[in-house]
């Protein structure tokens, strides 16, 4: 990603997480979480107490990104490993080819932030794992997605984690989004009506109803990664999902209001 969506060093991503989370209790362990992608400046604080949920024992992070249309293949990275602050963060190679040839797929050339800034976060909390980067379309085939993830890394006796990755509703002039004008009546659109059938449908867990408010409402710019992990969290039996974290970006802004901002989120399921 280019400069300023996240550090670059190990004392600096060290340094935010630790402020993100000061005074945060992170009270239980999940192995399913949603969490947003924008820069660390807008997000990183809501992404980092998800991902603190997550139970420490993994051996694999999958995650899982979007910005996909319904009917795109599943991407994956095709690296055997990527790199953040921390050096090296290998790929399980054995998962993505299970998974492939399962789910079929093609290799992600692109640059994408809904799984790359969500990177020195998850090799800072699992410095000795494994990472599968997999972007998903945003349809049910998804959804069935991530219960393949789940039988697949069973038959592997893999322990895996899976992070869902999605920003909220994009509102403004900059996203072509703004049936509410502008100031506080759309501020509290988004935050009391829009964002918040969006929140309900993950919490029912309703796929159907996830993909409705997605494309009805312009409330998930990555509704296949959310699919794929509720699918996962469904098979696995983890039960619903609990609304952790909410924001926008509008929130940074004392005293005004941006006419373009973005609702932010994040769940664990337990």
């Amino acid at each position: 990603m280019p400069a300023g969506w996240f550090p670059r060093d190990i004392e600096g991503v060290s340094k935010e997480i630790t402020r993100y989370l000061d005074g945060y209790n992170v009270s239980f362990e999940s192995r399913a979480v949603i969490c947003p992608h924008a820069g660390w400046y807008y997000s990183g604080r809501i992404a980092s107490i998800g991902i603190a949920h997550l139970n420490k024992d993994a051996q694999t992070i999958v995650v899982l990104g979007g910005h996909l249309p319904s009917g795109s293949p599943p991407l994956f990275a095709m690296e055997d490993a990527v790199r953040t602050p921390f050096g090296p963060m290998p790929v399980d190679i054995q998962l993505r080819s299970a998974l492939i040839n399962e789910l079929g797929g093609k290799e992600d050339s692109f640059r994408d932030n809904t799984i790359e800034v969500l990177l020195p976060m998850v090799h800072y909390f699992f410095p000795n794992a494994s990472l599968l980067w997999m972007r998903l379309g945003a349809d049910l085939t998804s959804y069935r997605a991530g219960k393949f993830i789940s039988s697949i890394a069973e038959k592997l006796d893999r322990k895996i984690n899976v992070i869902g990755s999605t920003d909220l509703t994009h509102y403004g002039r900059n996203y072509g989004f703004m049936p509410h004008g502008i100031g506080l009546k759309a501020l509290r659109y988004v935050r009391e009506v829009n964002d918040v059938a969006f929140i309900k449908a993950v919490e029912a867990g309703d796929a159907e109803d996830v993909l409705l408010c997605a494309s009805r409402d312009s409330s998930s710019c990555s509704a296949g990664a959310v699919l794929g992990v509720m699918g996962f969290a469904y098979t696995q039996k983890l039960g619903i999902a609990r609304l952790l974290e909410y924001g926008t970006s509008a929130d940074l802004h004392e005293g005004e209001i941006p006419d373009s901002f973005v609702g932010y989120a994040s769940f664990a399921f337990n």
